[in-house]
């Protein structure tokens, strides 16, 4: 097992500085005839207050890039490892996907690497892969081009510029989060303490520094651009130039996010319901909605044909959602018209419409081009919402991991200590009451519609780029209180939201207006100083506990994995197969170069079968029948690991071998109740019985390495 070891030496401390920034809008008459040379001088102080706040904001983002880098460097002493030991610390999938970019760079060329990877035959032993197809790895193959390519070979290792590249982003991330605060508040203000809030909840906001090649940390600082450059679009008069580069970076920013992450089509789902409900309530300008529409689709099947038509991409319920609202538009061309009754009534008649769409052009899509891939993530969200339980061995592997599991109470305790929650949840009540109440005056009479006042007289409505935001944090709260794997899409904009809420002339004004307090003089004090005195506060509160984390030296210890990898690169052939679990064959794929039989990339329904068949060593089965399963796979070499056949960490139900059981149709382990249909086994557990070494085991397995967590077996050539 990995252990972080504590290290006897410290780093100094690293202290950062800043400036205080106000508000960037001004209140000037509109003059007629050229302007003066000496009236020009405002306009150039605009601007260089503009660049100087956008600095400021750059500094934070490097200041974020730098210690989540020292974080890492610190935690594992990675500068110090062998290259066999820092391959071992990128764990379960994250090794799968920094191997191809290994295996791009030691190609005798770029050309021949490409080849090897639409021809891939390592990754799933006896079948013939296209690795660009299957998986998101296009940024691999980018950032071995450019290693390849640029003169940086004398001072970057590859490892070294892989993870930079990933810790930079991390750097774009926060000024996309510090922009977007500001676009929403007008003041830079904003800005500061959301990418403050982001640093100093590090544990929730990101986990980049422990799983840096996850595909989530490539993808998500695209998304925040996107959300940062919807959030600009949405803003009214705009000139036709700014409209089109903000089309370009919208799109681009998309495009990428859907080209990193196998999830962007659920992710982005999520965002076109909000879209969708937005337009409905008639709080979004219709064209641009559609804009924004276009862009998803178009981006995501440009992704799909980069992919070699990905069946998964293309049977997504996003494109069947965005297709049946453009039918259902047609159908309803008067929807948003009449008195309150009519257009409720239409409204619910088109959401029906919709969905029912959506389920029939989806299920047509899926039945022509026989797309299974994804089946395992509906019978995973039917059993984890209640509908029914399932004894499906895949839905049951993703039920009792804790990343998909509901959100945890302490998360919340966390983000109180840092004063963001409090502040998070007014702002969301506040605007949610807003827009119930313009919903319902749309609804009624659209010439209704309460504009926004930004000139302090108190008075509120929802601005589209708010409304969006709004239900963008509403949404993706919902699916992170469900899902704990996906917080982190939620807790950045928490920071976003709760940040422009105490920065908001609207909110402030809205709360003091609803107590008879208020005043002008009121809303500007409590705009600027509410947020000073919090950044005031987690300056004195956290910067100390960065400055420890920064200081505090451990070392990565893994040798059981080290010395496994070690034996099998000196001792095993060049082409020879391995089976285990998923998570361990990552790594003997990365840091051996071994054929592996199955691997945690669990997008793909042959994988899946294979997966289970493979895992029947950890299950109640003969040592014939598993040795029939591993060589139908063209296994050499099988690897058993103690922290799975004796597993303690999951309860009774979830441990894997449990699962097995339940599949198998048999009785578990342990005291408690089992399903009455469930039958005693009559064989004993494999990865126990083979370890006495007794006939007919030997047989068929002789063991050739082992050490405190692992046992390999070579299997026989009998058949």
């Amino acid at each position: 097992m990995m252990t972080i070891r504590r290290r006897q030496s410290a780093l100094a401390a690293v202290r950062l500085s800043g400036e205080d920034c106000g508000n960037q809008n001004s209140n000037r008459r509109p003059r007629k005839g050229p302007a003066p040379r000496a009236q020009l001088c405002p306009a150039a102080l605009q601007l260089a207050l503009q660049l100087a706040q956008l600095t400021l904001g750059l500094l934070l983002a490097g200041f974020h890039c730098w210690s989540t880098y020292s974080v890492h460097e610190n935690l594992l002493w990675f500068s110090n490892l062998r290259e066999v030991e820092r391959e071992i610390s990128f764990r379960t999938e994250c090794g799968l996907y920094y191997s191809y970019y290994k295996q791009l760079l030691q190609a005798p060329s770029l050309k021949q690497g490409l080849f090897e990877l639409l021809y891939d035959n390592k990754t799933e032993s006896m079948r013939s892969i296209n690795i660009l197809e299957r998986m998101n790895v296009y940024q691999e193959v980018f950032l071995a081009m450019l290693y390849r390519i640029l003169p940086i070979q004398h001072y970057f290792e590859p490892i070294y510029f892989y993870i930079c590249t990933l810790f930079g982003l991390q750097a774009l991330y926060v000024i996309a989060l510090y922009i977007t605060s500001w676009l929403l508040s007008g003041t830079c203000l904003s800005g500061f303490l959301a990418a403050c809030w982001y640093i100093v909840n590090r544990i929730d906001t990101t986990r980049v520094e422990f799983t840096i090649p996850l595909r989530e940390n490539w993808a998500l600082p695209f998304f925040a651009v996107q959300i940062a450059a919807i959030t600009y679009f949405l803003k009214p008069h705009l000139k036709p130039l700014q409209e089109k580069l903000t089309l370009m970076a919208l799109f681009v920013a998309t495009f990428i996010f859907n080209l990193t992450w196998q999830f962007n089509q659920f992710v982005m789902l999520m965002q076109a319901i909000a879209l969708f409900l937005l337009d409905s309530l008639d709080m979004l300008p219709a064209a641009k909605v559609t804009w924004l529409y276009a862009i998803q689709a178009t981006s995501l099947i440009l992704v799909a044909l980069l992919q070699f038509f990905n069946s998964m991409i293309l049977g997504s319920l996003l494109l069947s959602f965005i297709a049946s609202v453009f039918i259902a538009r047609k159908i309803q061309h008067n929807l948003k018209s009449g008195n309150f009754l009519s257009r409720l009534a239409k409204l619910v008649l088109h959401f029906v419409l919709i969905l029912g769409l959506t389920f029939l052009v989806n299920i047509t899509i899926k039945k022509i081009l026989s797309i299974e891939s994804d089946e395992h993530i509906f019978k995973f969200i039917k059993a984890k919402f209640g509908f029914g339980s399932t004894r499906d061995f895949d839905a049951n592997l993703y039920l009792c991991e804790e990343a998909f599991g509901l959100l945890p109470l302490n998360t919340f305790e966390r983000l109180s200590s840092t004063y963001l929650l409090y502040p998070y949840i007014c702002t969301t009540l506040i605007l949610v009451i807003v827009a119930v109440i313009a919903a319902f005056l749309n609804l009624r009479d659209s010439s209704s519609v309460p504009s926004l006042d930004n000139k302090g007289n108190g008075s509120i409505a929802l601005k589209p780029e708010t409304a969006y935001n709004l239900m963008h944090t509403v949404i993706f709260g919902c699916l992170s209180l469900s899902t704990m794997r996906m917080k982190y899409i939620w807790t950045s904009h928490v920071c976003v939201f709760a940040s422009f809420g105490l920065c908001s002339v609207e909110v402030w004004g809205f709360l003091l207006k609803a107590v008879r307090l208020y005043t002008p003089q009121r809303i500007n004090l409590l705009q600027y100083f509410t947020p000073l005195m919090i950044i005031l506060c987690l300056y004195y509160k956290f910067w100390p506990r960065v400055m420890d984390e920064l200081s505090e030296l451990r070392e990565f210890y893994d040798p059981d994995t080290v010395e496994l990898m070690d034996w099998i690169t000196a001792t095993t052939p060049t082409n020879a197969v391995f089976a285990g679990s998923m998570q361990l064959l990552a790594g003997v794929k990365l840091c051996t170069g071994r054929t592996i039989t199955n691997h945690p990339h669990y997008e793909d329904k042959g994988l899946r079968e294979r997966t289970k068949q493979v895992y029947q060593i950890y299950a109640k089965r003969s040592p014939e029948d598993v040795h029939a399963i591993l060589q139908s796979f063209g296994t050499d070499y099988a690897i058993l690991e103690d922290s799975i056949c004796y597993e303690r960490r999951h309860s009774r139900g979830c441990r894997l071998r449990d699962l097995l059981d339940i599949a198998n149709g048999h009785t578990m382990d342990g005291p408690g109740l089992n399903e009455s249909d469930l039958k005693h086994s009559t064989f004993p557990r494999f990865c126990d019985e083979i370890k006495k070494e007794l006939p007919p085991y030997t047989t068929y397995f002789t063991q050739v390495f082992k050490n405190k967590t692992f046992h390999v077996y070579k299997l026989s050539k009998k058949k």
